[in-house]
């Protein structure tokens, strides 16, 4: 099932295009990873496919439900994250917990199930053990963790993940690219991710799209399947 796509999509800031003539397909089911060098739009390309942007040309889809007729799920992780306010007044539980009121009423009270599932995606990122932790005594690491700890309550469609293993160390890397395999092949969703790391994650991927420096300039983004356009840097 098509979940996200771009056609022949251009968009920029001030008057210079970042991305021009742009075609990406995202697939439910497929773990993708978003490469390429600094200054080549990745996050931009994010934000457009998830509706954040707005394209000067071209038509971007994003499902409205999922492969079961539901309401699509969608969890977002920007790169900005380890700017968190540190005067934030939630403990890490309370912030992760939040994350499961998108599945249905701010006000309800949480269930046995949303406290499940919290307290899952806490020990999948390791963070379980700071629950009672204030959010703004913890490192850009640790709140990049329970951001996608968050994202992970929610139980996602759609995980779109911006460069998410920025500080870990390798070890740490290795399994958090199996969680998101996990996530795909066992649970069924679809995870898009920016990374540098092609080489370590590349066993577990479906699809790259990778943003390559053309000969003449700007960049092109390629992918094994469904993706074709340039990516122009900016300035």
């Amino acid at each position: 099932m098509l979940l996200a796509s771009m056609q022949e999509v251009e968009y920029g800031y001030s008057e210079t295009p970042c991305i021009q003539d742009a075609n990406v397909e995202i697939q439910s089911g497929e773990f993708v990873a978003v490469t390429g060098p600094n200054g080549a739009s990745k996050s931009t390309l994010l934000k457009l496919l998830l509706g954040l942007y707005k394209p000067w040309h071209g038509q971007v889809f994003l499902s409205a439900t999922n492969k079961e007729g539901q309401k699509l799920r969608v969890g977002y992780v920007s790169q900005q994250i380890s700017a968190f306010n540190s005067g934030f007044p939630s403990t890490i539980l309370e912030f992760v917990q939040s994350g499961r009121a998108t599945k249905g009423s701010w006000f309800r009270k949480m269930s046995e199930e949303d406290r499940e599932q919290t307290e899952k995606a806490l020990k999948q990122m390791g963070m379980w053990g700071l629950k009672d932790r204030k959010i703004g005594e913890l490192s850009g690491g640790q709140k990049q963790r329970i951001c996608i700890a968050r994202a992970l309550a929610q139980e996602p469609d759609l995980l779109v993940l911006d460069e998410p293993t920025t500080g870990m160390d390798q070890e740490s890397r290795k399994g958090f690219y199996e969680l998101m395999n996990h996530q795909v092949k066992a649970l069924g969703r679809t995870v898009v991710m920016v990374t540098h790391g092609l080489a370590e994650v590349s066993p577990y991927l479906d699809r790259v799209i990778e943003l390559e420096r053309k000969e003449e300039g700007g960049w092109r983004c390629c992918t094994t399947t469904s993706c074709s356009g340039h990516f122009v840097p900016v300035g």
